[in-house]
């Protein structure tokens, strides 16, 4: 089979093999800014985009794909060197490949390399929606104040150098200041993070930054700026090298960086947008008053369920989810979390049949054909506790409810925050706080409350005596027992407090 490099060249050379994108690319006007354009925007608001883009009238929502930090250089340059484009590759249930070249992303461009340029895209009277996949650790919030965190130098930077920026804060801050000095409408700021209330939090860490960079900026934001809240959902793993070959040994595509995902698709959108947005709804995603119920459902949940299957097992020494999801003991562990301490505090979901959709995420997680890497869900889980764990212990604890399947989780975390698992085995720690929670990892050797002395993480959850006894008897047991006796234990409700 011949291969074909990706890219608009080559492109109608491909439509025999894959899908492609049937609009003329060169007639979209960019409508969208969407910063942080990895695997998550590519599989989801880019995929959703590119459906909207093959309806003929619409030609004002291509989207200019923003890397924002250093460590992007990769995706941008794949991106410059494809035009944009990049195949979508869904694993179905039953291993069958579904693949699709994506073309929404019109324009790219590297932050580091050109800040003006990224503050003036931004600042475009085309421009109507700025979207956000920045990581939940990307908004600067401290769990301890439930403020924005000055200290950050990077944010020290940017209030020092607002020409050349590094952060989002920075970004937005000044294209927005521009949009004013030059008498141009206001925009939509749209978060696609996994975060409660993503837009509210936008919104207010935009706020306390611009009162200080630029003060005189607020009220203009405040009536010219909204912040829809939305819900976003679908399983998206790394791309592997097997993935890449496979791509060009069965459909002839040499792609850099295609994009793996599972067939599940969801976003539930807050419709608050001040200058216009696409028809999303037209391809599939769903607009709403309200999304604080979804939000909790799937934070909660699916992203918490996450979590509880890569901390357990990388301490069990699994690689990959489907895995672990895939161990019995374990399997029927996540099933009791979800139901006896995540259920009982969710609510306002009328219509939603929550014991159908728990199963639906244990059939997800268990997607044999996904492969999503331990390490990269438990990356950064520093700020993916305190949005998905311990909103539900905190909930629970108020209306002295069950806790035990949370405890043994974070009791796990702990002991994973030393950096090998059971078998002795090192295990591949990616966090901004990775310092920060070995010496306390380390601390909870001798004293096991140590750990949850982490206030930016933990609040004050380590003045909680049911919490602190839950939690301290957790950890001895995984000590002295693992951590796989001690999920059958918990399973048969036979946890021994020593």
């Amino acid at each position: 089979m011949t291969n074909y490099k990706l890219n608009n060249l080559n492109l109608s050379k491909l439509k025999e093999q894959v899908s492609i994108p049937e609009y003329n690319r060169s007639n979209i006007k960019t409508g969208i800014v969407h910063v942080g354009i990895g695997g998550f925007h590519r599989a989801h608001q880019a995929y959703y985009t590119d459906e909207l883009l093959h309806d003929e009238s619409v030609k004002d929502w291509g989207i200019c794909g923003v890397a924002l930090l250093d460590f992007d250089t990769k995706i941008y340059n794949v991106l410059k060197e494809q035009d944009g484009l990049y195949t979508l590759i869904v694993k179905e249930l039953d291993g069958t490949l579904t693949k699709r070249v994506i073309g929404s992303i019109v324009e790219y461009l590297f932050a580091p390399e050109n800040p003006q340029a990224v503050i003036e895209k931004m600042a475009s009277p085309d421009v109507k929606i700025i979207s956000l996949t920045i990581t939940e650790g990307g908004y600067n919030y401290n769990e301890s104040t439930k403020q924005f965190d000055f200290n950050n130098p990077l944010i020290q930077y940017d209030l020092e150098n607002p020409s050349s920026p590094k952060t989002i804060f920075g970004y937005l801050t000044q294209a927005l200041k521009l949009r004013k000095e030059r008498k141009l409408k206001g925009l939509s700021v749209q978060s696609c993070d996994n975060i409660q209330g993503n837009g509210h939090m936008t919104q207010k860490m935009l706020l306390s930054y611009v009162a200080k960079a630029e003060p005189e900026l607020v009220d203009w934001i405040n009536s010219n700026v909204s912040f829809p809240n939305a819900m976003v959902d679908r399983i998206t793993p790394a791309t592997s090298a097997s993935d890449i070959s496979n791509l060009k040994e069965t459909s002839g595509i040499d792609d850099a960086w295609p994009v793996v995902c599972e067939p599940f698709k969801q976003w539930v959108i807050e419709d608050n947008f001040v200058a216009g947005r696409p028809s999303w709804e037209k391809v599939g995603a769903q607009f709403v008053e309200d999304v604080e119920p979804f939000e909790k459902m799937k934070l909660q949940l699916l992203n918490a369920g996450h979590s509880v299957l890569g901390i357990i097992g990388a301490l069990m020494g699994y690689d990959t989810i489907d895995e672990v999801a895939n161990n019995e003991d374990v399997n029927r562990f996540l099933r009791a979390y979800m139901r006896q301490e995540v259920a009982p505090i969710l609510n306002d979901l009328t219509g939603v049949d929550l014991e159908s959709y728990e199963a639906s995420l244990l059939e997800r997680f268990g997607n044999i054909y996904i492969k999503d890497q331990i390490d990269r869900i438990c990356s950064e889980s520093s700020a993916k506790f305190p949005i998905f764990i311990l909103p539900t212990v905190n909930a629970q604890l108020k209306q002295n409810g069950t806790i035990k399947h949370a405890a043994l989780v974070i009791a796990a975390w702990a002991i994973y925050s030393l950096g090998v698992n059971e078998a002795g085995k090192t295990l591949l720690i990616k966090d901004a706080m990775q310092s920060t929670l070995q010496e306390k990892a380390l601390a909870a050797k001798n004293n096991p409350k140590a750990f949850l002395e982490i206030e930016a993480i933990f609040g004050v959850l380590k003045d909680s005596e049911p919490f602190v006894k839950a939690y301290t008897a957790a950890y001895h047991n995984i000590v002295k027992n693992g951590i796989e006796k001690c999920v059958l234990d918990t399973n048969r409700n036979l946890l021994k407090y020593i």
